[in-house]
């Protein structure tokens, strides 16, 4: 990344603001939400978006520390965006208007820029877990949390419904890359019926979560059956 050379030496502390320095600091990062929405591969630089909005590398190292500060604090603002899409959950809604609701917030919200802001860095950031942490370890633990508040989320869009949690994990774990291929399908262009796409997904979801519900339903009826009866005499 361009940002090996921005950031060599020892990483500046980051250093706590006024109102003017905090207002630095949140141009830099609507900055950067702009730029890397771009999709051009050079925006993945704190040094240029720094320079765009007439600031220096020094004013990087001051607000965010160093390179590796200043992705975290881009990926904890949109982290923190997302959590207020899904803050809101409705206890009395079922299990298919829940895991709907879940879908379709995210094939409309992965194609807007902060969504593409966030490919376009990751694309730029290692692959591999041990060299991310390694390299930009604040930017990791980031990425890390956003794991575990997405798990968190998905857990609490089905609270009150007699789901397996081991299942929620599961499908919390799978949907955000079922999502994202359906999002390239879609603006790559596709033959393919993209709703009836997004339709057979949360039904192969629903029909998944909602087995523990169903089992001890179906085991308790088993028990009444008189065939049920004669076997066991």
């Amino acid at each position: 990344m361009t940002e090996v050379a921005d950031s060599t030496g020892a990483p500046a502390p980051a250093r706590r603001t006024n109102k003017r320095g905090q207002a630095t600091r949140e141009n830099m990062l609507e900055a950067a939400l702009k730029s890397l929405a771009s999709g051009d591969p050079g925006s993945v630089s704190a040094n240029r978006i720094a320079k765009d909005i007439g600031a220096t590398w020094g004013t990087v190292q001051y607000q965010f520390g160093d390179a590796d500060g200043f992705w975290a604090a881009v990926l904890h603002r949109t982290a923190q965006r997302r959590a207020e899409i899904f803050s809101t959950v409705d206890p009395t809604a079922p299990l298919r208007d829940r895991v709907a609701g879940i879908i379709d917030t995210l094939y409309h919200g992965l194609a807007e820029p902060d969504s593409r802001a966030i490919e376009n860095l990751r694309a730029a950031l290692p692959r591999d877990p041990a060299e991310l942490e390694r390299h930009y370890p604040q930017s990791a633990a980031e990425l890390y949390s956003w794991g575990q508040s997405w798990l968190e989320t998905c857990r609490n869009a089905f609270a009150g419904l007699d789901v397996d949690p081991n299942r929620i994990r599961e499908v919390a774990t799978l949907i955000p890359g079922a999502m994202r291929g359906l999002v390239s399908e879609r603006q790559l262009g596709s033959y393919a019926d993209l709703d009836v796409a997004r339709r057979g997904l949360t039904n192969a979801l629903v029909a998944y979560l909602q087995v523990l519900g169903t089992a001890p339903a179906a085991a308790a009826a088993a028990q009444h059956h008189p065939d049920h009866l004669r076997r066991r005499s």
